[in-house]
Formats: structure tokens, C-alpha cells, sequence
């Protein structure tokens, strides 16, 4: 079996096909600030940052300050977006229900956004209510270590008991510099061409095209 002792699941792109969703929110936020961007370029230039590293690099970029409160804008646009759109990934739900391992999600998503998105999906259910992780509750948001080494912890395990499992350079990125093995999932929809060869070179051990598959892997 290829399954280790803790799974971590990074959440929007992994559990829930939401990235789609989230970039269409964040450019609708910057065209209120006079800036043009459309979701596939926000999912292009910015897939895996925090809000709040979205608005340091569109200011640095465009020269445009955007609000202090700009996180919690697209934060009520996502949540507002999600009641009606969003669902979970195809066969993730069938990969939780038969897995019967440690688990738990670690994720650049505010935590409240995290909890509520996943029960809107209805994937909350497959995690205990202290197994939710996010970018709120360390200093360095992905792509640094922190927030999995700050999972690994918190689960109880060490790092080389662990698997990431994300869509992102940037959560790859984060895995490996933790010292937590990490493979990709390209299930999402709002991924590019080219993204199995980035995940790759950032450090991923192998991809998998969907749910189904990272099931039959992990059960290998």
C-alpha cells in the first residue's frame, strides 16, 4: 500500500473544484479598482497565493494600492459564489468515504472560507473538527514550510510519516521544503496545459489526472 500514515489534502483544487470560482471572484474584485484581469489570468499568474499575496503583487504590478481589506472583499464574494457553484472534486467524496487513515487539510484559504467551503461540498464530514489547517494560524503562508510542518504537528506525526497532496507550484513548493513527500492532482478545472511538468520540476513525486486514480495509487 502506498498509503502513509497522514494524508494532507491541500483544499481548493484538491477536495473541491473551486479555483475556477475563486479567480472569477478576485477579478471581479479588481475591476472594481479599475484593474483588468479575467479568472484565467488571475488562475495563470496567481493559482496557490493567499488573497493578501494577490494584493501585494497586483499593486506591485499595476501601481494601483488596493484596500487593507481587500482578503475580506473576495472572501464574502467567494463564500456568496460558493453557496450556488460550488461542488465537490469528481470521485473525492468516494476517495474519503473508503479511506480510513489520518487525515487532515492544510490550505492558504482564511479558516473560516476552509471550514465553510468544505461543508457547502459536503467533505467536511470526512475530517475531525481539529484537522482544519490554515495560512491564519502561521507566520509564512505557502509557498513556505510552515503550515505543513504546522500540520504534521499538530496531527501528531513527523514529517516523513506524510503526503501532500496538491495542485499548485506553490503548495508543492511548501511540501518540499518541508521535508513532506508531495504528489500532484490535476482533477480541477480551471488547471493549465503544462501544469503535471511544473509540479513535477517543483518537486512532486507523480501526478495523477483524477480522484479515482490518486485512489487507486494510495490503495496500491
Amino acid at each position: 500500500m502506498n498509503r502513509p500514515p497522514l494524508l494532507i489534502f491541500d483544499c481548493d483544487g484538491v477536495l473541491i473544484d473551486s479555483e475556477a470560482i475563486a479567480c472569477r471572484v478576485v477579478a471581479e474584485e479588481l475591476a472594481e479598482w479599475g484593474l483588468s484581469y479575467d479568472g484565467r489570468r488571475v488562475a495563470d499568474r496567481f493559482a496557490g497565493y493567499t488573497d493578501a499575496a494577490i494584493a501585494e503583487a497586483v499593486t506591485a504590478e499595476s501601481g494601483v494600492r488596493l484596500p487593507g481589506d481587500f482578503p475580506q472583499r473576495v472572501q464574502r464574494r467567494a463564500l456568496a459564489a460558493f453557496e450556488n457553484d460550488l461542488r465537490p472534486l469528481t470521485g473525492m467524496a468516494r476517495l474519503l468515504e473508503r479511506d480510513s487513515g489520518a487525515r487532515c487539510v492544510a490550505s492558504n484559504s482564511a479558516q473560516h472560507r476552509l471550514e465553510r467551503a468544505l461543508e457547502i461540498a459536503g467533505l467536511a464530514r470526512f475530517f475531525a473538527p481539529d484537522a482544519f489547517f490554515s495560512a491564519e494560524q502561521v507566520a509564512r503562508a505557502k509557498p513556505a514550510p510552515d503550515l505543513h510542518l504546522h500540520a504534521v504537528a499538530r496531527m501528531g506525526f513527523q514529517p516523513q510519516d506524510a503526503l501532500v497532496i496538491e495542485d499548485s507550484v506553490t503548495g508543492v513548493q511548501a511540501a518540499a521544503a518541508a521535508g513532506v513527500a508531495v504528489i500532484g492532482l490535476l482533477a480541477a478545472s480551471h488547471l493549465p496545459k503544462g501544469q503535471a511538468e511544473a509540479l513535477l520540476a517543483a518537486g512532486a513525486r507523480a501526478v495523477f489526472e483524477t480522484a479515482d486514480d490518486l485512489a487507486a495509487w494510495l490503495q496500491a
